[in-house]
């Protein structure tokens, strides 16, 4: 009996509105968006620590992620990584922020 109340005063606390003071937070500003613009040089070359130095430098990106043919990538978006394609030589193909 005791159980049956106590998952009734549960059940009926989880109902309760919560009332919203002041303002709501904003999100926490990006710092390091991507932008791959600049790196349209860069396509054809081959894919090296270096270049992904540069890369990263460039285009402001706080990751980086390598996606070669047939690799599986998760669908998460995120606006500080830059997403750098090669081909199966290991040459770049394109970039995307994501």
């Amino acid at each position: 009996m005791k159980i049956v109340l106590v998952a009734a005063l549960l059940a009926s606390a989880a109902c309760t509105p919560v009332e919203m003071r002041g303002e709501t937070p904003a999100a926490a500003p990006v710092e390091s968006a991507c932008n791959a613009d600049s790196l349209g040089d860069l396509v054809g070359k081959r894919a090296s620590d270096a270049r992904a130095d540069v890369m990263q430098t460039r285009s402001g990106a706080r990751t980086l992620r390598w996606i070669a043919p047939n690799t599986a990538t998760t669908k998460d978006f995120r606006v500080d990584r830059l997403n750098v394609y090669v081909d199966a030589k290991g040459r770049i193909e394109r970039f995307t922020c994501a």
